[in-house]
């Protein structure tokens, strides 16, 4: 079927809660998704001139038929459409799996064994621990242990001539030299053997077998095999003690998850603690994914889809649509109570930061190419909850000088200024000094352009920054609610003494900037620009009124005259200061006319 057939089979289905199947030409499952109106949400899919993220572009292009299951709940839907896409697996849908595949810990079977990290089994005769689904564990893992029984991670050859002096991590303590022979092959072997203990049966269990090992070597003597075992036990506490430890005793077992993103990609990071302590860390990269908050959505239900068990705390960055249903689903496959939350203060607050960071700086990888405008611009994102990158932005302010008042908007496109498409306001409707009344004028007359189709007005933007607080802000809510710019999202300044940004006021409340340096860098420059580039319009309109009033108060002088005075001799004061002769050159200038100028300004 084409389109405009998939669009009319969609328009006929109900507007209640289910799950939707896409198919392709070989009747393959290709998209599962779910819905709380399977007619609004499939029709958006086919709708003619719908503007779709290329990834969507992408999936509607190959798509052939469709199906639906009507389900009696949210809930329902949510469950039905995990189950379908574990079943499935299919093409389009953001799978929340470690998208590198499983990672093993390879132990070799040479004469002086070696212990590695690895992305997959190799055809060899080493012993392998795993697998694991997170390679950052098993890197961690691997480290650990190295580091605690002093074990070789170079590629030195052991059969070789020993050398005469081991390397600099032998001189630094992180190394046995073997290759020097300072330490026998029966007791690098028992490291080894020790290495593995503790790989697969944590640190509790080593410890207590060294402590053991200790006390029985200083028993009989053994100085040397007492101090490996004393040695071990300080490294593996130390790197215990060295881990992110939660200090809540609340939420020792947590999942924390955040999300950013830029004008095409968005990344997913979940930091995993278990028994208070930060044990792994998931990326995702998501290309031509900028919807945040479905990201946030998919992301959080499928993650749990491999095999992930879900612990009883669970936090996001923002909020996340479905949540109740989430929550029942995960309580579900947990066992327990599962609970999510955001949180705004204290130590939780802090740890859902470093895991929006990981994302910024994974992303920044990614992207590398990306300028550090649309870094902060994801960052700003982040921090305001939009749903998508703010690739447009408009800024609007307003300037007032005894009665009369101005406003300015000004654009930004992907961080940069946009200059083509400033625009000013002359304050038509409103008597007196009211930044209120005036700032509703400027943004109705703005919307109204935009439905008119005017030139320079005909693009909708992601996000409007309005040079006030929360006064400000309702206002122009109110004023939109039913317009087209319902949708838009729309935030106010927090302004410091001086008049410096130092924060952004949404429907929510007062959001800090200071903790986001790019965003709150990018923020104070384009607050700038605006009350720049309105003060100078208010300004360039009082002095062009001021000079033009004291010509029109001399007998003679009308506004044509006065236009073509101020045209040629460009100030007043140039104006002020030529003879008679040079005032009655200009064209519409007659030499009575030109006395009346001269005597005025010399009188």
């Amino acid at each position: 079927m084409d389109r405009k057939q998939l669009y009319k089979k969609a328009s006929d289905l109900p507007k209640l809660p289910g799950v939707y199947i896409m198919r392709d030409k070989k009747n393959e499952v290709i998209y599962v998704g779910k819905a709380k109106r399977l007619k609004l949400r499939v029709t958006s899919y086919f709708r003619e001139g719908a503007n779709h993220m290329p990834k969507v572009e992408k999936m509607v292009s190959n798509v052939n038929d469709f199906d639906v299951i009507v389900v009696d709940s949210e809930y329902e839907a949510l469950t039905l459409e995990c189950s379908l896409i574990k079943q499935h697996r299919p093409k389009y849908n953001i799978l929340m799996m470690d998208d590198k595949g499983f990672s093993y810990i390879r132990i070799s079977k040479d004469r002086y064994p070696r212990i590695t990290a690895e992305l997959q089994k190799k055809k060899d005769d080493a012993e392998y621990i795993g697998p694991y689904i997170s390679s950052f564990a098993v890197k961690q893992m691997t480290e650990v242990a190295n580091t605690a029984f002093k074990l070789p991670t170079c590629t030195y050859q052991f059969e070789k001539v020993p050398r005469k002096r081991p390397c600099l991590n032998a001189h630094l303590g992180l190394c046995s030299a073997p290759c020097a022979g300072q330490i026998s092959e029966e007791d690098y072997l028992a490291s080894v053997e020790n290495a593995k203990i503790l790989l697969t049966k944590g640190t509790e269990e080593i410890l207590t077998l060294l402590r053991s090992q200790m006390e029985e070597a200083s028993e009989n003597l053994e100085f040397e095999r007492a101090a490996r075992a004393r040695d071990a036990i300080i490294a593996i506490e130390k790197l215990d003690a060295g881990q992110k430890v939660v200090k809540d005793g609340s939420n020792k077992n947590m999942d924390v998850f955040a999300f950013a993103g830029n004008e095409k990609d968005s990344c997913a990071v979940a930091l995993i603690f278990r028994n208070g302590k930060l044990v792994d860390k998931r990326e995702q990269v998501l290309s031509d994914t900028t919807d945040l908050a479905e990201v946030r959505e998919e992301y959080l239900t499928h993650f749990y889809l491999g095999g992930n068990e879900p612990p009883k705390s669970i936090l996001l960055d923002a909020d996340v649509a479905y949540r109740d249903s989430i929550e029942q689903y995960l309580t579900e496959r947990r066992g327990g109570n599962v609970k999510i939350q955001v949180p705004q203060r204290g130590e939780q607050k802090k740890i859902v930061e470093m895991a929006y960071q990981n994302a910024i700086e994974r992303l920044k990888r990614e992207t590398g190419r990306k300028s550090k405008a649309q870094s902060a611009l994801g960052e700003l994102a982040n921090r305001l909850g939009l749903a998508v990158y703010p690739k447009r932005i408009e800024l609007y302010d307003i300037s007032n000088y005894g009665a009369d008042a101005v406003g300015g908007m000004v654009v930004f496109v992907d961080g940069e200024p946009k200059k083509s498409e400033y625009r000013r306001f002359k304050i038509k409707t409103v008597q007196g000094i009211d930044d209120y009344a005036s700032m509703r004028e400027v943004l109705l007359r703005r919307v109204g352009r935009y439905d008119e189709g005017s030139p320079g007005f005909s693009n909708k933007p992601e996000l409007i920054l309005l040079d006030g607080g929360k006064g400000h802000l309702d206002t122009i809510l109110e004023a939109v609610r039913d317009t087209s710019f319902a949708e838009v999202p729309i935030c106010g300044s927090v302004k410091d003494d001086k008049h410096r940004t130092r924060g952004i006021v949404s429907q929510d409340g007062e959001i800090e900037l200071a903790i986001n340096k790019n965003a709150f860098v990018i923020v104070s420059k384009m607050q700038d620009e605006v009350h720049r580039y309105t003060i100078e319009y208010e300004r360039n309109s009082h002095t062009k009124k001021a000079f033009r009033s004291s010509l029109l108060d001399i007998e003679g002088i009308g506004e044509t005259r006065a236009k073509v005075l101020l045209k040629h001799f460009k100030t007043i004061r140039a104006v002020s200061e030529a003879s008679v002769e040079e005032l009655a050159s200009v064209k519409v200038m007659s030499l009575p006319a030109a006395q009346k100028v001269w005597e005025y300004y010399h009188s």
